[in-house]
């Protein structure tokens, strides 16, 4: 029986993420949003909570209407999943458990003319940052509004919006300006990501944003063995993501680079070999 190489068993964890994060297929035929018991618990990745077979919440949704209600309570709950998901997986998360990531990495196969990472793409990965502090952390406080599901967010237009409004009938009153606007916006995402790897990662994600503050500290991921490394960056080269280390702040732990260490210096953390040196390099 053939192995299946690393990038396809990555493939199958998504596809499966994905069936699992929207498992109340039924509501897909009933036109209607799931109310499924597990709504009030966070997926770990991006995957829009009125999507119609959606079995959890996503974490970034749930933050901005905890902070927008923060005025009641406090968001202990969210943020307390927000830090134990990245303690343990940084952005694997991404790579790995993240529904709108496998769409992005589908939209990248179209064969057409690619972006190749450079240094201005680099310079636009900070963008995401900004998404994280104005419409995750102030709007919503200003607006008493999700804000960054409710002008933004790709994911719910596509798949939540689209469907509801195609398929649903009792939802044709949410097609206005507002709907129009977040139908351009995903069009153009999904434009980029034919032409960017996983663009909308890369330049606007505020939940990958957040995940990127734990890469250097979660249990799990890859890390690198400084002894072994003999710094002829193939890992950096090879990666489509805008990593400077492999590791650092741009990097969704795939794991891809593996293979293509002359070295073995590449290892997931925690499966290194007894007794060697599992000290990561420096993050910048």
């Amino acid at each position: 029986m053939a192995k299946l190489n690393l990038p396809t068993k990555r493939k199958l964890v998504q596809l499966f993420t994905a069936f699992l994060y929207n498992s109340d297929i039924v509501n897909f035929a009933n036109q209607t949003i799931s109310q499924n018991q597990t709504k009030g618990i966070c997926v770990p990745g991006l995957n829009c909570y009125s999507c119609p077979g959606a079995i959890g919440s996503c974490p970034l949704g749930s933050l901005q209407f905890a902070i927008a209600k923060i005025s009641n309570k406090l968001p202990f709950y969210t943020v307390g999943t927000l830090l134990i998901l990245g303690s343990f997986l940084g952005r694997l998360i991404c790579g790995f458990l993240c529904p709108f990531g496998l769409i992005q990495e589908i939209l990248y196969k179209i064969p057409t003319p690619k972006l190749k990472k450079n240094k201005f793409t680099r310079k636009l990965t900070s963008l995401k940052y900004i998404f994280l502090v104005l419409f995750i952390l102030v709007l919503p406080i200003i607006l008493n509004t999700p804000a960054f599901c409710k002008y933004i967010c790709p994911a719910g237009t596509i798949e939540a919006g689209i469907p509801l409004v195609i398929f649903g009938n009792q939802f044709d009153n949410i097609v206005g300006f507002l709907f129009n606007w977040k139908l351009a916006l995903a069009i153009f995402i999904v434009l980029m990501c034919i032409f960017v790897y996983r663009g909308f990662c890369k330049f606007i994600c505020p939940l990958g944003a957040i995940y990127s503050f734990f890469n250097k500290y979660s249990i799990f991921g890859i890390t690198v063995n400084e002894k072994k490394c003999i710094n002829c960056s193939k890992c950096v080269k090879v990666c489509k993501m805008d990593i400077k280390v492999v590791n650092d702040r741009e990097c969704i732990n795939c794991g891809e680079c593996i293979s293509y260490c002359p070295t073995d210096a590449i290892h997931w953390k925690k499966l290194t070999k007894k007794g060697e040196n599992k000290i990561e390099k420096k993050n910048t």
